[in-house]
């Protein structure tokens, strides 16, 4: 089973311009593959109450959830996941299981980004694109890749992970990961040329 690896290529403050930058590298991919499979998740982490209440009626189409494996005898449907008409609005018991997470998954390119980068990016949160489709360069040696064929951006995380503040907002690109002799970094760092940008830091893994 093949993974991915991501190589951070872009860092701001500016949570705006993080999301332009990766817009850019979105155009990187086969276009006519995207339009058909491309698709994008969002995912935030929430601390406090309040910002439970706030997420909650400024997305009103995600899904909240705890980090947790034990489904079978998790009374709040948190550890599965509860959609925000059906999640309990008391405070008393949102603090109970506090940090929670807001994700919508695989939704279309283009329709839930901004609004997401303007609620969300002021906590731990990501932008994700999938299915993009890397080109074939022949003469950089470099293979077509769709599977592997991502973009993300980290609002204030350190690392995928998301369990390390960091200030400010990172670009990624993600190829499929190989045998680790380098062809991977070549990889990303041809995508990055493309948008006027290169490699900055150590590769990430899932």
């Amino acid at each position: 089973m093949s993974v991915d690896v991501a190589y951070p290529v872009f860092h701001t403050p500016d949570p705006a311009l993080a999301l332009h930058v990766a817009r850019q590298l979105l155009s990187v991919g086969d276009q006519e593959y995207a339009q058909k499979y491309a698709h994008v998740c969002v995912d935030v982490e929430l601390p406090r109450v309040q910002d439970v209440l706030h997420v909650l009626r400024s997305m009103p189409d995600a899904w909240f959830r705890k980090e947790g494996d034990d489904w079978e005898s998790d009374p709040t449907g948190l550890n599965a996941g509860v959609h925000a008409p059906q999640l309990p609005t008391d405070a008393a018991f949102l603090s109970a299981h506090l940090p929670l997470w807001a994700s919508m998954l695989d939704q279309p390119v283009g329709s839930v980004e901004d609004a997401f980068t303007a609620v969300a990016s002021t906590y731990m949160a990501e932008i994700r694109w999938g299915f993009l489709g890397w080109p074939e360069v022949p003469e950089h040696g470099l293979y077509a890749d769709y599977k592997h064929a991502e973009v993300s951006v980290l609002f204030n995380a350190a690392t995928r992970e998301m369990d390390e503040w960091s200030n400010g907002h990172t670009v990624l690109v993600h190829v499929r990961r190989r045998n680790g002799d380098g062809y991977e970094e070549r990889h990303a760092s041809w995508l990055a040329e493309q948008i006027g940008q290169t490699v900055i830091g150590p590769p990430q893994f899932c």
